[in-house]
């Protein structure tokens, strides 16, 4: 065991952790004010509600032992076998901070979620999609790719998660939007941000966190964690620009709106590419994202879906370019453990990563949309009409989120 390098893991995992905070912060500001509570109220349930499922059956579904390429076994139900020597995963760290490092990504990726179905569902009908969602598709396809999994063994590269995390939420996030339909009186009243400073306050918790994210997931204090780190920075500053220089052509003016959910796209695009790409292919990666998902904002209002808070633009959208450029600018130059890309004369690769992308966006919106017909069977998923007017923060929690 490496004392730097268990130091360097749990410091990451605490990075992670306040990414969901921040993400609360990041919603909450875009909501409406009588529906800010609800909406940081669902970001923040979620580290309790995941890290419960995590201790008792999340950990095993996702890292143990594999059962047919597709889910781990329950060999380490309530972590019997997880404890404090190196584990299976690292030679250098207690194998319960790998436990605890992975738990903050299964925590933020429901979270992500939350912002597609914003203003408009019930706490009950949250809290049960939270916890079926969570154990029947994000354990499932973490396994799939980073727990022993049939995407894993084929070579699938997802560094610190973009099709894990972001291709995943981003599908769950689309069958969200069109299941529970558009909140009252979209298209024909103007929905705009409440508090663009605590959006402003959020993005940058999530650029902040992101570095434990993504360096964090090289799992030790060495050279691909210092790569990861500094893709990170320069594809999610490449990606902000990208994406106000886009909306300066297009709207006229650059905004800080564009700014904050710019910066958040060059994260989730570089994210599986972290470890395996140089520099200036992580530039381009950034540049793309930008823009790229920038379009996909406008073209919402094409489709008629309300995903009010661009989960699928930015998560869906970004996360799967992010996954093909990795099978496109992966490089062994800069990761000896990974793979060269169709830029690097294998074309193989890309193909890979087409494969993993499409298998987790259709396994998602299959099993998003059974989890929501049975929570709705259940509960029922959405508030009633006189309810969303008054708002959730009210008619769900009985507080309101100011008073002046």
């Amino acid at each position: 065991m490496n004392a730097a390098d268990t130091t360097f893991m749990m410091i990451s995992s605490a990075l992670v952790m306040f990414m969901t905070p921040g993400l609360a912060l990041f919603y909450g500001g875009l909501v409406r004010s009588k529906n800010v509570l609800g909406t940081v109220m669902q970001s923040f349930a979620c580290l309790g509600i995941v890290s419960i499922l995590w201790v008792v059956y999340g950990y095993s579904l996702s890292f143990g032992p594999d059962i047919g390429g597709f889910i781990g076994g329950l060999d380490h139900l309530f972590l019997k076998g997880v404890g404090l020597d190196p584990g299976p995963y690292s030679d250098t760290i207690p194998g319960l901070v790998f436990c605890a490092f992975q738990l903050m990504f299964a925590i933020i990726t429901p979270a992500l979620i939350t912002g597609a179905y914003a203003e408009r569902m019930k706490f009950s009908a949250f809290l049960i999609f939270t916890i079926l969602w969570a154990t029947l598709v994000y354990f499932p396809v973490c396994h799939w790719v980073w727990g022993g999994g049939w995407l894993g063994n084929m070579g699938a590269l997802d560094f610190a998660g973009g099709t894990v995390i972001h291709i995943n939420s981003g599908a769950a996030a689309l069958v969200c939007a069109l299941f529970l339909g558009k909140r009252r009186g979209y298209g024909r009243e103007a929905f705009h941000p409440h508090n663009l400073p605590m959006t402003i306050l959020g993005a940058g918790i999530l650029w902040f966190g992101w570095f434990g994210f993504n360096a964090g997931s090289a799992l030790s204090a060495g050279k691909t964690a210092a790569l990861a780190f500094f893709t990170t920075q320069i594809a999610t500053g490449a990606a902000l620009l990208s994406w106000i220089f886009a909306e300066w052509i297009f709207q006229k003016k650059p905004t800080t709106l564009g700014a904050a959910s710019g910066a958040v796209a060059g994260l989730v695009a570089i994210t599986p590419a972290a470890g395996f790409v140089g520099p200036i292919p992580a530039a381009i990666i950034g540049i793309v994202a930008g823009a790229l998902c920038y379009g996909a904002v406008f073209l919402k209002s094409r489709f008629g879906y309300d995903d009010a808070l661009d989960v699928v633009a930015v998560h869906g959208i970004g996360g799967f370019w992010g996954a093909l450029a990795t099978g496109l600018f992966a490089s062994l130059f800069w990761n000896p453990d990974g793979a060269n890309g169709l830029f690097y004369g294998n074309p193989g690769q890309f193909m890979v990563q087409v494969i993993g992308a499409f298998a987790a966006i259709v396994y998602s919106m299959i099993l998003t949309f059974i989890i929501l017909k049975l929570t709705d069977m259940l509960v029922g998923v959405r508030v009633p009409d006189e309810e969303e007017v008054q708002g959730l923060d009210l008619t769900q929690h009985s507080e309101i989120g100011y008073s002046l």
